[in-house]
């Protein structure tokens, strides 16, 4: 299969433009959206959208409870699914939850959830990710610039721009207790990143990425292109959905207020996984699903 989205191949970094549109069902046929007209055109300018109130308080009592309850029982469990802290034996995250646990799979299975990035994906739609990630008040670190394709086409073998990911607030957002932060218009550029992928990179990217961070320069050139950097805030209970190739990081969280959030990335089941374009191995099932079975038909 061609490489559209080459990157760790140059001593320099490149960016490209995308070749793949950002709303993948045709916007100029009759088709019964799930959201409004505002907030896809939104969704396709920006790279993302912010929903809030999407889950009721009853709904988020019991996803905030399901979460700590999972954090509590792999406190001391050694798995490979449960990423800690580079510091310390703190977790980071969990994955693999949406087919590991019978409730965050009826979440991942969430009607609403799925009208929407089946109508943003053009088609059906499986999990190739799911975890909780836990930022802790005071000691909850950073995760550094990213596009998550640039990371899936690569280590994964994701061929193309068609899957969007999902970030469920769990705790409430501020400007300062280490929210997602997102570049406006960058899901139209993709940065071709340096360095070669080492072997089983995953084991050390999990807990700080060091390959497939975009350059300075390139991170520069995408805020300036884009107006900024923006910061949804909100209410627990609020959803934010991005596209694939958006750039995005958080910083770390050296206030009182915890932030954690379930996170779930939808792809197309017409995008499914090859061979990672790295030439290296496969990463484990439970970060790169490829049992793609449809979560529902359309």
């Amino acid at each position: 299969m061609e490489d559209l989205y080459p990157s760790r191949q140059m001593d320099q970094p490149e960016i490209l433009k995308r070749r793949d549109p950002v709303i993948h069902t045709d916007q100029s046929k009759d088709h019964q959206a799930p959201i409004s007209k505002e907030q896809l055109d939104s969704y396709e300018k920006n790279g993302f959208l912010q929903i809030e109130d999407f889950f009721s308080g009853e709904e988020v009592n019991d996803m905030q409870k399901a979460i700590f309850e999972l954090q509590d029982s792999n406190n001391d469990v050694t798995s490979d699914k449960v990423i800690r802290e580079p510091e310390s034996d703190d977790i980071r995250s969990i994955f693999h939850v949406h087919k590991d646990d019978n409730y965050f799979k009826d979440v991942a299975n969430d009607q609403r959830i799925l009208d929407i990035v089946q109508h943003l994906l053009g088609s059906d739609v499986y999990v190739h990710q799911s975890r909780i990630n836990y930022k802790p008040g005071f000691k909850g670190k950073e995760f550094d610039w990213h596009s998550d394709f640039e990371t899936w086409h690569i280590e994964d073998g994701m061929p193309r721009m068609r899957a969007v990911s999902l970030s469920i607030a769990l705790s409430d957002n501020y400007t300062f207790n280490g929210p997602l932060m997102l570049i406006p218009g960058s899901q139209n550029y993709y940065v071709s990143c340096v360095g070669e992928t080492p072997d089983n990179n995953y084991k050390a990217s999990l807990k700080k990425q060091k390959f497939g961070v975009p350059d300075e320069d390139s991170l520069r050139k995408l805020t300036e292109t884009g107006g900024g950097i923006s910061v949804p805030t909100g209410k627990a209970g609020s959803i934010t959905l991005f596209e694939c190739n958006t750039m995005h990081g958080s910083t770390s969280n050296i206030t009182p207020y915890p932030r954690n959030n379930l996170f779930m990335v939808y792809n197309s089941v017409e995008n499914q996984l090859v061979d990672p374009f790295s030439g290296g191995k496969k990463r484990p099932e439970y970060i790169a699903v490829r049992d793609s079975g449809i979560l529902t038909m359309s």
